[in-house]
């Protein structure tokens, strides 16, 4: 390559790697092994090209280079660089190879990178066959990689290597399917709920279900100088390792990302308590089934296990214990008691949470009667990966002044484009909804500011069209034009017959 590399060189390269393994490995997992790639390659030669500076800038002594070396974020050695394993792509054990060299980067940079590679097994049979078809997959890996330069000095623009990370990450989330919605939340909803919690510097914000990180960065690139602090929990360990490569290519090396079940063992606290963060946005797993699955103790052998408010020691079911077979709540809930005081939240849901009664309808009147619930939007089906099931934004903010909701309705086809598998909100449309959201403004069709007496009528449902009418009245029926077309008709219809029967008598029939 010549010149400066470009985010499309990089995604190139990455999405030929992609066909080595395409066809024989699910793309939800093939993805931890090119990622991992991309991350090497932009250790080693970021390594490499410090490297060189230091190496010319202090003659060659080797003591002053290596001190220089060691302030450097991120520390190799030769036999931990890709050039390293490129030199020994034809080995016959390749895999493990690279294993032991990712245990060497780990070992090397144990404040950041302890544990970042855990979840991935360059050598494993079970997921790359066995060793001569394993080997040429890696081989074919290696050489792809190594078509590409990523030193700093030759890439364009700081930010290419992350944003091509989070691209990939997007394509292999489109190409699972189902699978794609558990690492990633598409672009535009992650920039609607970023510009919805307006986040300001030197807020914490906080991702309990944080997937590949995306929203995060999403919400962090909000702040110009990004000075805010990044905190997330991830229950996939594979995926938590994609959140903290995504973190690192994006530039943010102190983000708190942690790996664990959230709702069963929260692990940001401070003194023993749940932390509190000024701005949290999620997509949680839509309407998880066995959420309370964490909450049964080893010595719990019931088959029958019943969630009680009193099992969690941070008291946040104390509104109600949501139904095992539906999480929702479950996760609203712990944001809420995890939002500092004059937070704003905005998580991705399903249009269940809004109507659904029993322990939900009963949770939800509470949160409606503490007036934290701010605005409903409902989105257009078909924006998340894998499912067609209409969602909807909810916005939760405490410490509010006014008492009433905003709805916002768009759903509707000419708020969104429609796209052959997956629809997409656009800017214009992103637009839209927050000019309604920051004037609060009642829009025939589209908006409607509801007070809490409305709401308190309708049972606090919270169904939007009982708010947004968006029934579209049809024409009027003129009978009187109705009765001349079928007079008009029945008089062709004679002529029709009376040729009809002409050209049968000239038959003889």
């Amino acid at each position: 390559m010549t010149g400066k590399v470009t985010q499309e060189q990089i995604n190139s390269v990455q999405w030929q790697a992609a066909d080595t393994f395409r066809g024989k490995i699910d793309s939800s997992i093939y993805k931890d092994y090119i990622l991992t790639m991309l991350f090497i390659k932009y250790l080693s030669d970021s390594y490499k090209e410090h490297l060189e500076e230091y190496t010319a800038r202090y003659d060659g002594d080797e003591q002053r280079i290596q001190r220089a070396i060691a302030r450097e974020r991120f520390v190799l050695d030769e036999k931990s660089t890709f050039d390293y394993l490129y030199s020994n792509r034809n080995e016959a054990e390749i895999g493990e190879t690279i294993n032991k060299v990712l245990e060497r980067i780990e070992n090397e940079n144990t404040g950041k990178l302890r544990g970042v590679f855990r979840n991935i097994d360059f050598n494993s049979e079970a997921i790359l066959g066995k060793t001569k078809e394993r080997n040429a997959m890696l081989r074919s890996l290696l050489e792809d990689f190594n078509k590409l330069t990523l030193r700093p000095s030759v890439v364009a623009d700081g930010d290419i290597i992350g944003d091509s990370y989070q691209y990939m990450i997007e394509r292999f989330a489109s190409d699972a399917g189902k699978k794609g919605g558990e690492f990633y939340t598409p672009t535009m909803a992650s920039e609607l709920l970023a510009r919805l919690v307006k986040p300001q510097e030197n807020d914490r914000i906080y991702d309990p279900t944080c997937g590949s990180g995306s929203l995060l960065i999403r919400v962090a690139k909000q702040v110009p100088n990004k000075k805010v602090a990044i905190y997330g929990q991830e229950r996939n360990g594979a995926t938590h390792s994609l959140a903290l490569m995504n973190m690192y290519l994006h530039g943010i090396d102190d983000a708190n990302i942690e790996w664990g079940d959230t709702l069963a063992n929260p692990l940001h606290l401070e003194e023993g308590k749940l932390m509190k963060f000024q701005k949290i946005v999620a997509n949680p797993p839509f309407s998880l089934d066995k959420w309370t699955m964490g909450f049964v103790g080893e010595e719990n052998t019931d088959s029958k296990f019943k969630m009680d408010a009193s099992l969690d020691e941070h008291r946040r079911f104390d509104w109600g214990v949501p139904p095992t077979s539906k999480g929702d709540y479950a996760f609203i809930q712990h944001m809420l008691y995890s939002l500092a005081e004059n937070g704003t939240m905005a998580t991705i849901l399903p249009h269940g949470v809004l109507f659904r009664g029993a322990s939900e309808g009963k949770i939800r009147k509470q949160i409606i009667e503490m007036n934290l619930l701010d605005t409903v939007i409902g989105l257009p089906k078909g924006l998340f990966y894998g499912t067609d099931i209409p969602a909807c934004v909810l916005v939760f903010k405490k410490n509010r002044t006014r008492k009433d909701v905003l709805f916002i309705d768009a759903s509707s086809e000419e708020h969104y484009e429609k796209g052959k598998n997956q629809n997409k909100l656009r800017e214009e449309d992103l637009q839209e909804i927050m000019e309604t959201y920051d004037n609060r403004e009642t829009i025939d069709k589209y908006s409607y500011v509801a007070t809490f007496e409305e709401i308190k009528e309708n049972d606090f449902n919270l169904n939007i069209p009982r708010y947004v009418d968006t029934f579209e009245e049809e024409e009027p029926v003129d009978m009187e034009v109705v009765k001349q077309k079928i007079m008009n008709i029945k008089e062709e219809l004679k002529v029709v017959e009376a040729e009809m029967e002409k050209y049968l008598k000239e038959l003889g029939m």
